[in-house]
């Protein structure tokens, strides 16, 4: 089969390699029909990581369709329709059994220890067909939709961790699919207003189309003066920072009311200095920071019942198709960050 490996820091080249064995019990191989390219992949592209061993085929927001089946695997049949996101609990250690997989100590995951969906086939391992967050997709969503409940599944874990009620003012900072993502969760969870916001004016257009209340171009005016005339000076309830800045996680506890929360849900980079804050900023307003990251299977399937019954729409954001031969070409435009979500089309 064909696939693309990871080969070291910005190395990643195409190559013809043997298709996958599986375990012949409760291994399953899926044929990749979809696997879209997120900022993680970019970043280990760019800089590795710890958990990716070259060579490694990376990619994890995926879907297929399964092909062969383990003798002992009751769950999925071949010609089954599958979803696969990222996070693999062990389904051992505390944290898993108590149903916060990806707070997992061992921290496995698709495209990074196990193989990802850059290939024509991906392996999938007993762990992960028997805890991992792999669903059957819905009838009448495309494949390519569905590999877009991966990122979606994070931010129902982010709003999980910082929930809002009925009529709440919410900022996000970072108007990307994950911002678009979030602001459409909002919406759905009764926010009151939703404030987008963005540095580039033209990611900021894109993003119109996600119905936001009000967007905010930070490059052309003040975030903070535009939030507070628009909240009546108290600020918003909730302040998610979906972007990797430390900027913007400064502004955040700017920002938020009293009594409010934010949620740094955008990693920074490794060689980002550390945040520095009043904590007084904390103290006297009584807010709440918090981070979120990642998803448990759970919320994967939970995100493939918000994309089938059309509360979040998540196909609008796909704005490039490359197949897998151009996938340089498939990570340089999500770099540049031209359109919104890349997806990569293995084999059509």
């Amino acid at each position: 089969m064909k696939a693309a490996l990871f080969e070291g820091i910005d190395r990643l080249a195409l190559r013809d390699v043997p298709t996958p064995e599986i375990d012949q019990d409760y291994g399953m191989l899926v044929r990749v029909k979809a696997c879209a390219v997120c900022g993680s992949d970019i970043r280990i592209l760019h800089h590795g990581n710890s958990r990716v061993k070259a060579p490694q085929v990376i990619g994890h927001e995926i879907a297929g369709e399964v092909v062969e089946v383990g003798r002992r695997v009751n769950r999925f049949k071949v010609g089954d329709r599958v979803a696969i996101g990222a996070d693999v609990p062990c389904g051992e250690c505390d944290y898993c059994r108590d149903g916060y997989g990806n707070e997992c100590r061992i921290n496995y995951a698709i495209g990074y220890q196990f193989p990802g969906g850059f290939a024509e086939y991906i392996p999938l391992n007993p762990i992960t067909v028997q805890y991992g967050p792999v669903h059957k997709i819905p009838d009448g969503v495309p494949y390519e939709t569905a590999a877009l409940a991966e990122p979606l599944a994070c931010c129902i874990n982010g709003l999980e961790l910082t929930p809002l009620h009925l009529g709440d003012t919410v900022v996000i900072i970072g108007a990307g699919p994950v911002g678009c993502m979030l602001a459409q969760l909002s919406r759905h969870l009764g926010a009151g207003k939703v404030i987008l916001a963005q540095r580039s004016r033209a990611r900021l257009e894109q993003a119109r189309r996600f119905n936001a209340d009000v967007y905010i171009s930070t490059s052309e005016e003040d975030l903070y003066e535009r939030v507070m005339a628009e909240t009546g000076g108290l600020g918003a309830h909730l302040v998610i920072v979906a972007c990797a800045s430390l900027e913007a996680q400064r502004q955040a506890l700017g920002i938020v009311r009293p009594r409010g929360m934010i949620n740094f849900f955008g990693g920074l980079p490794v060689d980002s200095p550390p945040l520095e804050i009043l904590s007084n900023q904390i103290h006297y307003r009584e807010c709440f920071v918090t981070g979120s990251h990642g998803s448990v299977p759970r919320q994967h399937r939970l995100a493939l019942e918000l994309i089938r019954s059309g509360r979040v729409d998540v196909g609008s954001l796909i704005t490039h198709r490359f197949p897998l031969e151009r996938i340089a070409d498939a990570f340089q435009m999500a770099e540049r960050k031209e359109g919104m979500k890349v997806v990569v089309e293995p084999l059509g």
